[in-house]
């Protein structure tokens, strides 16, 4: 079993989404933004995936800049490319484009030492969707209450 240490997790993204389709995906990063990541100084709450000439970006993940690297530090919201086979680049484009699908991350996590990111198609939730959801959990979480009490 392989070691994988959880950078950074976008938890939002299953309240505002609808997750489908998961990928992994490597991510093209400068050392010192590896170096900052590894302390775990990632955020992808406002992060998404566009597509430029064939070829995915994550956009907006902020990675704080390595406070060592002093005048060789990074911009912490650059597009950073997306390391994935062009088989699945175009099916990820083809179920994206044809089903009004979005493209998000997920988590991104460290995998034998290598910075990959788990990004998912996923479709919008409307203000119902989240509140059927939330009233749902709720009903769950008395209904475990209750029969907590009369054990």
């Amino acid at each position: 079993m392989e070691p994988i240490k959880l950078l950074a997790q976008n938890r939002k993204a299953r309240h505002d989404y609808f997750l489908l389709e998961t990928f992994e995906a490597g991510l093209a990063l400068l050392g010192s933004e590896i170096k900052s990541a590894r302390a775990g100084r990632v955020q992808l709450r406002q992060a998404y995936v566009v597509c430029r000439k064939n070829e995915l970006w994550l956009r907006n993940a902020h990675i704080a800049q390595y406070p060592m690297a002093a005048a060789r530090n990074h911009d912490p919201l650059r597009p950073r490319k997306l390391l994935l086979h062009r088989r699945e680049i175009q099916q990820l484009l083809r179920k994206s484009s044809e089903s009004s699908l979005t493209i998000i991350p997920t988590k991104m996590y460290l995998k034998r030492g290598r910075a990959k990111v788990e990004i998912a198609l996923a479709r919008g939730r409307r203000r119902h969707d989240k509140r059927e959801i939330i009233a749902r959990r709720e009903s769950e979480r008395t209904m475990r209450r209750h029969l907590g009490r009369r054990r």
